[in-house]
């Protein structure tokens, strides 16, 4: 700030001098929430350096370079989103909804199938994924929705309608992939815990949630009538007991499980055969943990949870800095998103839940995944900067 020349019977005259970092933005992002996330793409590109060298024969840099491209496409978005007042999001709810189940609805006209799933669109230079994109767009709908209806009706009739925005997607998701549509559900359930829906609600919720699933894997089988294919079925049921499964599912968890066990404190380094030789499958996606628990022992796990534990806590702030309840909501989506992620993955290497296909988010190889795991965390940021610039009256646009 600087004061300009007085002269007789006149103020002074005073300017305030913005820098680049301010108008960027860049001078009010959260330092510890692009530490977290730009800390994982680089364990993740380091990981994939050291053991998916002899995945495809003839193309050993296959998988890092691809990574290290959708890293930095990743952090652009990031940095692009970032500037974006988040607010506006909200205006924009009902088109970003729309948008978001045209988009799965695309996948049954245009998708193709991979490992038995239909879920990607064939682009000219990647395969995108919308259920990927969609997290970040259930999010931003969803709480939007919630906010508009804070106050419409009785709280019965508004906690049946956030269940039908939510699982609206998840249904449709569904038909698609199961881990994907698991992660809607956590969300819409975070979304509405963070939104104060009554605990007796929120119960009933839980109790019709077991009901379908008992439907689901026992009833329905047993009148002759699954509703999942058997290798699903076999996935969500082989870590009750995967040593006596001698199928895929149980396979690759007793795999998983040796090759964490074999880890130790510091890990094996270039003697990790389980992931060196291929013993442990889908390495460089699914099971990228046990890859890094294997070559890094515990202390390479360790610090990939911590990571992730720093993320989750500057998102955890943010919800209380946000400038107002839309921004709060959006944290706890995308700070749900993320943890059940996490912790359905690291469970699954682990062999204490279920195989379902969710990657392990910024270290699991897959573009649609990177990137949109990088908005999520370009949206948080926004929230970080519209808060800090709000603290000193300036609101970023």
């Amino acid at each position: 700030m600087t004061t300009g020349p007085r002269t007789a019977g006149r103020p002074g005259r005073y300017e305030v001098r913005i820098g680049v970092l301010e108008r960027l933005g860049i001078r009010h992002m959260d330092g510890w929430l692009a530490f977290s996330a730009v800390g994982l793409i680089a364990l993740s590109i380091f990981t994939l350096m050291q053991t998916s060298t002899t995945a495809i024969p003839g193309a050993p840099n296959y998988y890092v370079q691809r990574q290290a491209l959708y890293g930095l496409v990743g952090i652009v978005a990031m940095l692009a989103i970032s500037r974006i007042d988040y607010s506006r999001f909200r205006e924009l709810r009902v088109g970003i909804y729309t948008f978001l189940c045209a988009s799965i609805l695309a996948i049954f006209v245009f998708g193709f199938s991979s490992r038995g799933s239909t879920q990607a669109l064939e682009l000219p230079f990647f395969t995108f994924q919308p259920a990927e994109l969609g997290k970040l767009l259930l999010v931003l709908s969803l709480a939007g929705f919630i906010i508009d209806a804070t106050r419409r009706g009785s709280e019965v009739h508004r906690t049946v309608q956030y269940l039908a925005l939510g699982f609206v997607p998840t249904g449709l998701v569904l038909l698609q992939d199961l881990g994907t549509s698991l992660v809607y559900a956590a969300i819409t359930l975070t979304i509405m815990v963070a939104a104060r829906v009554r605990w007796s609600h929120l119960a009933a919720v839980a109790v019709g949630l077991v009901a379908v699933i008992a439907v689901v894997l026992v009833a329905m089988p047993a009148l002759g009538t699954p509703v999942l294919k058997q290798y699903q079925t076999e996935r969500l049921t082989s870590f009750l007991s995967p040593s006596s499964d001698i199928g895929d599912a149980g396979y690759q968890q007793n795999q998983a499980k040796v090759g964490i066990g074999a880890g130790g404190t510091t890990g094996r380094g270039d003697q990790a055969t389980q992931s060196r030789l291929g013993f442990v499958p889908e390495r460089h996606t699914d099971f990228i943990f046990a890859v890094v628990a294997e070559r890094y022992g515990f202390l390479g796990a360790a610090l990939v949870l911590s990571l992730y534990a720093l993320l989750f806590w500057r998102a955890l702030r943010l919800m209380t800095l946000s400038k107002n309840a839309y921004g709060t909501l959006v944290a706890a989506g995308i700070a749900g998103a993320i943890v059940f992620q996490v912790f359905v993955n690291v469970g699954m290497n682990l062999g204490i839940m279920p195989i379902t296909g969710i990657p392990l988010p910024l270290m699991s190889y897959g573009g649609s995944a990177v990137i949109s795991t990088f908005l999520m965390v370009g949206v948080l940021q926004s929230i970080a900067i519209q808060s800090r610039a709000g603290q000193r009256g300036l609101w970023i646009r």
